[in-house]
């Protein structure tokens, strides 16, 4: 297949073209480097099965460029980060929808059926009930929340207007290999990590109490690639959570990171976190039902919280020269 990955260069993008190359496919990478780093696809570009598309998504023409002769779309690129999202919340609406919207035009416009797109846990915001199930949201907490409210809206109205296949995917704290640490929004694992390597202290958010369910990468490829060639005509037309299904508050996790590296650095078991204030626009409680990916995308996550850290913290390890904060 001649498959389109926006925001390939990112985190989750890198690792799914990279697993959908040595699968056989052909992949064409778009990405613009606003969030996705260059260093991430360079190995790939001695691939026959890879091209790099340099662009925006918020240009049309760049989108309908990126789309000819493609079979399927797989859609992550997003400006990511709930505080960004507070701190920005025009640039983050003009990528999350504008750019979407124009993904899904340019889809839609090259005839392309299979649209699969990022989606995101943050859709559930002030919904207070335990695990999350797709059917019940609150109202969004930040900019980001409606952004990934509002696209999951749009692909379900493309779908029914235009007969497309759009199947949404809400990820939860996805982490693993080739998250960077770097920046004012780098997600909680990723900082925590760098932070350790260099004896520092992180600081938690609030009193630690605060849980998630953290994803390892290998689960949210494997449903990636579920999302994007089931034949299951049940499957289509839906949003799912991609999650493990197990919640693990700040505190547990970052004695669980600890835990991990000091299997390579002793002194990093003296380590402290620091406590710091609540974070506006964050939940209290994510945990995610997965009830719903399993039976009809028949997704089956193999890497728990504990198992993930254990293969991430490795490859943090074994890159920790290149890691800054």
């Amino acid at each position: 297949m001649k498959i389109v990955v926006t925001g390939g260069a990112g985190f989750i993008g890198t690792n799914t073209c990279e697993d959908l190359i040595g699968n056989g496919h052909h992949v064409i990478c778009l990405d613009n480097f606003l969030t996705g780093k260059r260093e991430n696809v360079e190995p790939l570009l001695s691939s026959k099965r890879f091209e790099l598309v340099e662009g925006d998504i918020r240009d049309l023409e760049i989108c309908r460029s990126a789309v000819r002769g493609a079979d399927l779309v797989l859609h992550l690129a997003a400006l990511g980060s709930v505080p960004r999202s507070i701190a920005d919340p025009v640039t983050t609406n003009d990528i999350n929808i504008n750019g979407s919207l124009n993904m899904l035009v340019a889809t839609r416009d090259e005839g392309i059926k299979r649209f699969v797109y990022a989606a995101s846990s943050s859709t559930y915001g002030d919904s207070e009930s335990l695990p999350k199930v797709e059917h019940v949201i609150g109202k969004p907490l930040s900019p980001y929340a409606i952004t990934k409210y509002v696209s999951e809206l749009y692909a379900d109205v493309f779908a029914k207007t235009y007969d497309m296949e759009c199947i949404g995917l809400r990820y939860f704290n996805v982490f693993g290999r080739r998250q960077d640490p770097k920046g004012a929004y780098a997600a909680v694992i990723p900082k925590f990590t760098a932070l350790l390597l260099n004896h520092e202290g992180p600081i938690i958010n609030g009193d630690g109490s605060f849980s998630r369910d953290f994803t390892y990468i290998d689960n949210v490829i494997q449903i990636n690639k579920l999302a994007l060639f089931t034949k299951n005509r049940d499957a289509l037309n839906q949003v799912y959570n991609v999650a493990f299904g197990e919640s693990s508050t700040l505190n547990e996790l970052f004695d669980e990171i600890k835990a991990n590296l000091s299997k390579y650095d002793d002194s990093i078991n003296s380590i402290l976190s620091i406590h710091g204030p609540k974070r506006t626009g964050d939940i209290p409680h994510s945990l995610a039902s997965i009830e719903k990916a399993k039976r009809l995308l028949n997704y089956t996550p193999e890497y728990s919280l504990k198992d993930g850290l254990k293969k991430a913290m490795q490859w943090y390890w074994e890159h920790k020269s290149t890691l800054e904060v």
